[in-house]
């Protein structure tokens, strides 16, 4: 049996948890693998400003820097900014994926371009940062948010009646405006949505969460991980200092 470690960006409870589990019911998974979800110590409240992106880095890094002593055989990050998967790739062998950088790559097998469909017009730099890392603004159609301030805990719970209706007007701009042929959905947080707007729109959705475990899935049925020409290890690890740090600010209220 395979593990994969899921790493839930917010503290939160398992209850809160279980919504982010249900990811994994978007996406047909081998019976020989388990995905395994934990949240981080500390975070910030949402991923806004640079100091907010430290913050996410050293809490994926110190919720997952003993994940293969564990025994797990992945590593997939709960967040479409890919927040600790550089760190994570430079301390373990095992495969590290984030679900922003899959689902834009994806998207190119799929199709010229594509629209990132989100909930927060202030989540747009979490977009522009990897598309520049990857060189794909070119393909990028479109950015386009509700602008609504995103609930990370209860997720869409109670609002679908509002919010589906709406996301879906905005994706059939993307295509029929900026003549996108993929829709990113913009979160993980925003899993829910995806199969009313897969039964309502003419180009393929992509649902980030469940194609990085899908991703993570192939990765370890090919026995393939990171290169660690791209991503050295450091000389001096300070994996007890990460968590002690993290320790002492586990109980802080965000």
């Amino acid at each position: 049996m395979k593990k994969v470690l899921v790493i839930v960006p917010f503290p939160m409870s398992e209850d809160n948890r279980a919504k982010r589990r249900a990811q994994s019911d978007a996406v047909e998974l081998g019976p020989d693998i388990r995905f395994d979800f934990r949240s981080v110590k500390a975070a910030p409240k949402n991923y806004v400003s640079a100091s907010d992106l430290a913050l996410a880095d050293i809490g994926m890094l110190e919720a997952g820097l003993d994940a293969q002593t564990e025994g797990y055989d992945a590593v997939c990050i709960d967040t479409v900014s890919d927040s600790g998967v550089a760190a994570l790739r430079s301390e373990l062998t095992i495969p590290v994926i984030g679900p922003g950088r899959v689902a834009m790559l994806t998207a190119m097998m799929l199709g010229n371009r594509f629209s990132i469909v989100t909930m927060w017009e202030h989540w747009r730099h979490l977009y522009t940062k990897t598309l520049g890392d990857l060189r794909l603004e070119a393909a990028c159609a479109s950015i386009r948010s509700l602008d609504i301030a995103p609930d990370n805990i209860s997720l869409m719970n109670g609002k679908e009646d509002e919010i589906f209706p709406a996301l879906a007007t905005l994706a059939e701009r993307c295509v029929e405006e900026d003549r996108a042929e993929v829709i990113l959905l913009g979160s993980t947080t925003m899993h829910q949505a995806h199969a009313y707007l897969a039964e309502r729109l003419p180009v393929p959705v992509i649902n980030p969460g469940p194609l990085s475990y899908k991703i993570a899935e192939s990765l370890l049925g090919l026995g393939l991980s990171h290169s660690r020409a791209a991503y050295p290890r450091s000389p001096v690890p300070r994996g007890d200092m990460i968590h002690a740090m993290l320790d002492g600010v586990a109980d802080y209220e965000h």
